[in-house]
């Protein structure tokens, strides 16, 4: 019976080790996206919804942006900072680097 215990005991204290290894592994630092060149992308423009949905929104003081207006965001997006409204009127792009 003892080592039935210590069994269930070390393979259960592998299993959780390996699952804290397992998710330390998804946990990796966001890096630059590939960079694509949108020449529509200008100040005044729109960008589209399916454009804007698949940015993610980063934090501008960490990435040395300027603090967007009220009611805009930075996204990353192919590459490149994009500071846009919720309506998708872009206010400024900048090449991530």
């Amino acid at each position: 019976m003892k080592k039935l215990s210590r069994i269930l005991a070390v393979s259960s204290l592998a299993l959780t080790l390996s699952g804290g290894v397992a998710f330390a592994q998804d946990q990796h630092p966001q890096e630059h996206q590939r960079y694509v060149r949108h020449n529509e992308w200008k100040k005044g423009a729109h960008i589209r919804d399916e454009d804007w949905r698949r940015g993610e929104q980063v934090d501008w003081h960490a990435h040395h942006l300027r603090q967007p207006p009220r009611g805009y965001e930075w996204r990353e997006i192919d590459g490149n900072y994009v500071l846009a409204n919720p309506s998708g009127v872009i206010f400024s792009v900048v090449v991530a680097r």
